[in-house]
């Protein structure tokens, strides 16, 4: 089923008497929670869903963790998870500390099979047909 798109105009910040440029922008079709994953792969596999559950359960509380022990967290073709910072700069490399930090985020670089789907994952502008991507 192909993700659907609008079209929405955005103007440049940095000329806002430009015209606006056009953008593409992803419509989601809802959400998929723990349990709908869970169910989704009980269908897939002789796991019980509970079982399921439980594991991701236990996987959402374990790599938190692992992240703020300072691990970059690989799952295979999957992809990797990673903490990073943005810091206030400062003029010497001692005057760097922790209340440098003022913000963090973690960031998630696709794998192989995250990159294979967006290679080939196909685009519908809502109300109009298919395209496949770009990158296809």
């Amino acid at each position: 089923m192909p993700v659907k798109f609008t079209v929405s105009p955005k103007k440049d910040p940095r000329n806002l008497t430009a015209a606006p440029k056009y953008y593409a922008t992803i419509k989601s079709d809802g959400r998929a929670d723990t349990i709908a994953i869970a169910k989704g792969i009980n269908s897939i596999s002789t796991v019980s869903n509970a079982d399921t559950l439980a594991v991701l359960e236990a996987f959402l509380a374990v790599v938190p963790e692992k992240l703020a022990d300072g691990k970059i967290v690989e799952l295979g073709d999957f992809g990797t998870f990673r903490i990073s910072v943005s810091s206030d700069g400062s003029q010497t490399a001692d005057e760097v500390t922790a209340r440098s930090i003022t913000d963090t985020r973690v960031i998630f670089t696709p794998g192989k099979r995250f990159k294979q789907m967006l290679e080939t994952i196909e685009f519908q502008k809502e109300g109009g047909p298919v395209r496949p991507s770009p990158a296809a």
